[in-house]
């Protein structure tokens, strides 16, 4: 998983008024959280762009004061109203210690059941994983391209190497389904057939009556 180093400072004076300043200054009042750390840290907006404007995740060497740390992104706080960050809050991380993280999902292939009318129906957008920070993919890749019309591809089929996937195993990620185009276009079953054939010969006989 990629990772971006993001330039923080410490905060030393905290509450309410100072948080105010912080934001009114262009900067977002963060915290860093660990297991035997706790740092309460500013950031300037400009630095975090590339990361709250995604649906890309990534990783975040935290560089406070000279001194870097290794983290993700646990949370962060919208202004209900005006586009303003009001808080972020970081987890640090260990090489040795697993991850819990959302990765995006991304779709590869045309399913054979698109080519016969059908719809392709994204049901999940991220797959929560867990392993450790070198293992983390930018993305999971989904292969749609042999599912047929009312196929479909759930969390318990994927399987990675080094990653546990935290959802659901039934949870639907993927599916086709049948469209009026997919319906009309399919072949009518044998008797259906059949009595549009006798029908037809009724109507002719009538006809000649």
């Amino acid at each position: 998983m990629k990772s971006f180093e993001i330039k923080a400072q410490k905060r030393e004076n905290l509450g309410k008024k100072s948080a105010k300043q912080l934001r009114e200054e262009g900067m977002v009042p963060g915290v860093l959280y660990g297991k035997d750390v706790v740092i309460h840290l500013f950031v300037p907006f400009s630095e975090l762009r590339h990361l709250v404007y995604t649906p890309n995740v990534y990783l975040v060497d935290l560089n406070i004061d000279g001194q870097i740390e290794k983290a993700m992104i646990q949370d962060v706080q919208w202004h209900p109203v005006e586009e303003k960050l009001l808080h972020i809050d970081f987890l640090k991380i260990s090489d040795n210690k697993p991850v819990k993280i959302g990765v995006p999902i991304k779709i590869n292939g045309l399913a054979k059941g698109i080519k016969a009318g059908g719809k392709l129906k994204v049901n999940m957008r991220q797959l929560k994983v867990k392993a450790l920070s070198d293992n983390l993919p930018d993305n999971v890749e989904v292969d749609v391209t042999n599912l047929g019309i009312g196929d479909s591809i759930k969390v318990g089929e994927i399987k990675r190497d080094n990653l546990e996937f935290l959802d659901n195993k039934s949870n639907l990620i993927v599916g086709v389904v049948s469209t009026r185009t997919a319906q009309s276009s399919a072949p009518l079953p044998e008797d259906e057939e059949q009595g549009e054939e006798t029908g037809e010969e009724t109507a002719e006989e009538q006809s000649e009556s």
